[in-house]
C-alpha cells in the first residue's frame, strides 16, 4: 500500500496545479487523463473513471545525448508550509481540525508517528479517522485500522470535508490482490475497500465478503470491487458455489485495463476448479493477450495458471513450455522449479 499526498490549487477548467515533495507541477486534461509537467519530465496518466485503474507513463526532458538546453529548475513549492496555522488563526479553528491539519502537515513531513497521533485525536472527523486507519494498516495494527475505518465509516457523509476545505487531495495505492493494486479515494467506496482489507489480513473472510457485497450492491458495474469479491471467492473460499460466483462476476469483461486482466485471471482459476478446462485456457489467453501496461507479477501469474490448466489437459509439452517462461523470468516462483524437475 502506498500513499499519494498533494496540495491542488485549481487555475482553469482541466487546469490545477500540484504541490508535492518533489516541488510543483501542472496538471491538465479531462477527468481520466492527465499530462503533468513537472521538474523530473512530462508524465501522461490515463485512467478509467470510477474503477480506480490507471497507466502512467513518464519521459524526461532528454537523455545525454540530447542536443536541447535543460530545461530551467522549476521553483520548489513547500507544502507544509502552506499547512502552517498562525497564532490567531489557531485561536479560531476548533481542537479536532487543528489536528487534522498538524497531521496532514507531519505526514508531507515523512513523521508519521507524530501524524497518526495527531489524526488520531481528531478521529471524530472523518477525514482525520480515514488517514489514521491507512496508517495504522500500513503499520499492520489492524485492530486499530478497524476502529478508525469504522469511526469514517459511521460520519460518512462528511468525508472529503476537510480535504477540501484546505485545498488537498489524497488517494491510496491499495492492493486488490498480490499482484494488483488499485486507487481509492477518501469516500465511503475507499473506507469500504480499506474495512474489507484489514479482515482479509485478520482472517475474517465472512466479514470482509459481507463488505465487499453491499459495495457490490451499490456498484455493481466498479471493477474494483469486482476483482476484490472474485479473490475472495476463489482464494478463500474455493469451493464449487463460490467458483461459479467468480465466474459471474467476470462476464461480460474485456481485457481493458490490468484490473479487468486480473478478473480474468481468477475467472480462470475459477472455471479451473470447475474442470471446465478449455473455458479456462481461452479465459486465460485473452488475459495475455494484452501485456502494456501490465505488471510482471500479474503476467507470470497468468502465465502459470495456463500451465497448470495445460497440464490437467494432458498437453504436457505445452505445460512445460509455459512453466520454462516462468522460471526464466523468476526462478522462485510459486513451485515452477519442483514442477520442471529442477528442484
Amino acid at each position: 500500500m502506498a500513499f499519494r499526498f498533494f496540495r491542488r490549487m485549481k487555475i482553469a477548467p482541466g487546469v490545477s496545479v500540484n504541490l508535492s515533495k518533489s516541488g510543483a507541477s501542472m496538471s491538465f486534461g479531462p477527468r481520466g487523463a492527465k499530462v503533468t509537467v513537472g521538474p523530473r519530465g512530462v508524465r501522461r496518466t490515463v485512467g478509467i473513471p470510477g474503477t480506480g485503474a490507471y497507466y502512467t507513463t513518464h519521459s524526461g526532458y532528454g537523455g545525454r545525448s540530447s542536443r536541447r538546453p535543460a530545461a530551467p529548475p522549476t521553483p520548489t513549492a513547500r507544502p507544509e508550509d502552506r499547512l502552517s496555522m498562525g497564532f490567531f488563526k489557531r485561536l479560531m479553528t476548533p481542537k479536532e481540525e487543528e489536528h487534522f491539519v498538524d497531521g496532514i502537515r507531519q505526514f508531507v513531513l515523512r513523521h508519521e508517528t507524530a501524524a497518526l497521533s495527531h489524526f488520531s485525536q481528531a478521529q471524530q472527523l472523518a477525514d482525520a479517522a480515514f488517514m489514521a486507519g491507512i496508517l495504522s494498516l500500513k503499520r499492520k495494527a489492524f485492530p486499530e485500522a478497524e476502529r478508525f475505518f469504522k469511526a469514517a465509516k459511521a460520519r460518512h457523509t462528511t468525508l472529503g470535508r476537510y480535504f477540501d476545505k484546505y485545498g488537498i487531495q489524497a488517494s491510496v495505492a491499495l492492493a486488490i490482490t498480490e499482484e494488483v493494486a488499485a486507487i481509492v479515494a477518501a469516500d465511503l467506496r475507499g473506507v469500504l475497500l480499506a474495512l474489507a482489507e484489514v479482515y482479509q489480513h485478520q482472517g475474517r473472510w465472512k466479514e470482509a465478503a459481507a463488505v465487499l457485497k453491499r459495495l457490490h450492491r451499490r456498484h455493481p458495474d466498479d471493477v474494483v470491487v469486482r476483482l476484490s469479491l472474485a479473490e475472495l471467492a476463489v482464494e478463500e473460499a474455493g469451493d464449487k458455489r463460490s467458483c461459479q460466483t467468480a465466474v459471474k462476476l467476470a462476464v461480460g469483461v474485456e481485457n481493458e485495463s490490468e484490473l479487468h486482466a486480473a478478473l480474468l485471471l481468477y475467472k480462470g482459476m475459477a472455471l479451473h476448479r470447475l474442470k471446465l478446462l478449455a473455458a479456462a485456457r481461452d479465459t486465460l489467453t485473452a488475459a495475455l493477450r494484452r501485456r502494456k501496461n501490465r505488471s510482471d507479477e500479474l503476467l507470470r501469474a497468468i502465465r502459470y495458471e495456463r500451465a497448470l490448466v495445460y497440464d490437467a489437459m494432458g498437453r504436457a509439452k505445452r505445460a512445460r513450455s509455459e512453466l520454462g517462461k516462468v522460471y526464466a523470468e523468476d526462478p522462485d516462483y510459486e513451485d515452477v522449479a519442483a514442477r520442471l524437475g529442477l528442484a
